[in-house]
């Protein structure tokens, strides 16, 4: 956790591929807390990325933990795999789970947090039974498949919502956003309960990485000082 107590997580969708390795390290040097891995399948969302074999070979690179969310369906299977390439939390989508209680157990069996991910339609009502199994609830404010889009003003309501839940729950479950974040927006997200954030175009594609990680910290610390 960072020195504020909000996490910034780069995602590498936005990153050079070509030169992978020390694009994570730049991130992480110019003041990362996670890395973010998004992994599409073209099935469950419109895209495709990559897998566990990417996941190893960055693994070496970063020095922080790697946050796998995984876009895919069947999700189940490829959980093991991604464990020993070296993921720290491994979220998933509660539509690509036959069974979300299972699902979420298997990833704390192979030794990894589990988190739950919401799209923009998906209601919270997932948690109602599984939040004593939850590390992690990823809540996101745009449709996944694809970087560079526009934050979703509603989604500051429903970051409220999963606030409350959480609050509620007395656990310890970090509550992420992903979409469309950038400094200018960052003081609101976390206002309304955030405190792990998803970035990707707003950081790996900035001029000056250090600068804008500066510039959403300093954001978040005037979400502190006026809460």
């Amino acid at each position: 956790m960072s020195r504020s107590g909000f996490r910034i997580a780069p995602s590498i969708l936005s990153a050079d591929f070509a030169r992978l390795g020390e694009e994570v390290r730049d991130v992480i040097a110019a003041g990362a807390d996670l890395v973010h891995f998004d992994v599409m399948d073209n099935h469950y969302v419109p895209n495709l990325t990559v897998g566990p074999l990417v996941c190893e070979a960055i693994r070496p690179h970063c020095s922080v933990p790697i946050d796998v969310h995984l876009m895919v369906k069947p999700v189940d299977r490829i959980i093991p795999d991604f464990a020993r390439a070296g993921a720290s939390i491994i979220s998933f989508h509660p539509e690509a789970s036959e069974h979300v209680d299972r699902t979420l157990g298997l990833i704390h069996e192979v030794g990894c947090k589990a988190g739950l991910v919401f799209n923009p339609a998906t209601p919270l009502a997932y948690l109602e039974h599984v939040i004593d199994k939850v590390d992690l609830v990823l809540l996101m404010s745009v449709n996944p498949g694809f970087g560079g889009q526009s934050f979703i003003p509603s989604a500051l309501e429903k970051l409220a919502a999963a606030r409350r839940r959480i609050d509620e729950s007395g656990r310890d479950i970090w509550l992420e956003v992903d979409g469309g974040v950038k400094a200018d927006n960052i003081e609101a997200i976390a206002r309304a309960g955030a405190d792990t954030f998803v970035a990707g175009s707003a950081i790996f594609g900035a001029k000056d990485r250090p600068g804008a990680i500066r510039a959403m910290r300093e954001s978040l610390k005037r979400a502190t000082m006026t809460a």
